[in-house]
C-alpha cells in the first residue's frame, strides 16, 4: 500500500529528565491524564489522517512493542528496533529510511510533544511545496536556536549556552533564530545516502541545507508542550483538562 506520508514517532530516548518515572518503562509510556504519552500520539496522528505510522524503540523497547501489539489502532505500524544500539535522531531516522518506500513524504513527531497543531493539514501543504523538509518552529525562549535567512532557508545553529555555533557553509551576519518544536517533515528519501550511525537529525539537517530546501514553517498552535521533564507533564495536565 502506498501513503502519501508516513509518521515516525521517535520513541527510543532514555527519558532521563523525566527521573523515576522512566527508571521500569520508556518515557513513551509515561502517563499523560491516565493515557500514555504514546497513545496521545498515535491517537492524534490518525486523527490528523496518518494510517503509516513507524515508531522506533530502544529504551524498554519491549513494552512498546507489546503495548503496539495489544491495542488495535486504525494504522499499519512497524515498528524501527535500535535496542541493540540508540542511534539518536538522525540515526534512528536513517535506519527507518527503509520502511518509507511506500510514502511520497516523512512526518518525524517527538513521543514528547502534545500539541494541536494541523498535521493533516500541513502534511498537505508540503506536499504540494516542492521543497525538501520543513523544520516546525516558534518565537519561543529556548537556549538551542536554528538559524534562518530572511527566505526561511536554514543556515545555521546556535546554542546561546555556551555561544556555540554551527554553519551550513561560513558565518552569516543576518538571520533570524527560531526554536525548534519537534515536529518536521522531510521527502521521503532524503536521508537514504546517509551511514546507519549514530548521529543528530539537527547536524543532517545542516549538512543537506547545502544542496535542499530545508525550510523554517513556523507554527502558532493553541497549546504545544515538551513532556520532557515531571513539571511540564503537570503543566500539561493542568491546561488539558481545562479544555
Amino acid at each position: 500500500m502506498t501513503y502519501d506520508t508516513t509518521a515516525m514517532i521517535l520513541a527510543a530516548g532514555l527519558g532521563t529528565r523525566l527521573g523515576a518515572l522512566t527508571q521500569d518503562k520508556p518515557k513513551a509510556l509515561v502517563e499523560l491524564n491516565g493515557k500514555p504519552l504514546l497513545q496521545h500520539c498515535i491517537e492524534n496522528l490518525i486523527a490528523n489522517g496518518f494510517h503509516h505510522i513507524v515508531i522506533n524503540v530502544h529504551h524498554f523497547g519491549e513494552q512498546i512493542i507489546d503495548f503496539v501489539e495489544s491495542h488495535h489502532f486504525d494504522a499499519e505500524i512497524d515498528i524501527s528496533d535500535e535496542r541493540g544500539l540508540l542511534m539518536d535522531t538522525g540515526g534512528g531516522i536513517v535506519k527507518a529510511t527503509p520502511l518509507f518506500q511506500d510514502s511520497k513524504a516523512v512526518l518525524v513527531h517527538n513521543v514528547d510533544i502534545i500539541s494541536d497543531v494541523n498535521l493533516g493539514e500541513m502534511s498537505q501543504q508540503f506536499l504540494a511545496s516542492g521543497d525538501d523538509a520543513w523544520l516546525l518552529t516558534q518565537d519561543r525562549e529556548t537556549n538551542r536556536k536554528l538559524l534562518f535567512r530572511d527566505d526561511h532557508q536554514l543556515i545555521g545553529w546556535r546554542n546561546k549556552a555556551d555561544g556555540n555555533f554551527k554553519w551550513v557553509y561560513d558565518s552569516f551576519g543576518e538571520y533570524q533564530e527560531m526554536a525548534f518544536s519537534g515536529l518536521h517533515f522531510f521527502r521521503s528519501d532524503l536521508f537514504a545516502e546517509f551511514e546507519v550511525k549514530r548521529q543528530s537529525v539537527i547536524d543532517l539537517y545542516l549538512y543537506l541545507a547545502k544542496h535542499n530546501r530545508i525550510i523554517s514553517k513556523p507554527i502558532q498552535p493553541d497549546y504545544w508542550f515538551d513532556l520532557g521533564k515531571p513539571e511540564q507533564l503537570k503543566v500539561a495536565e493542568n491546561y488539558l483538562n481545562t479544555l
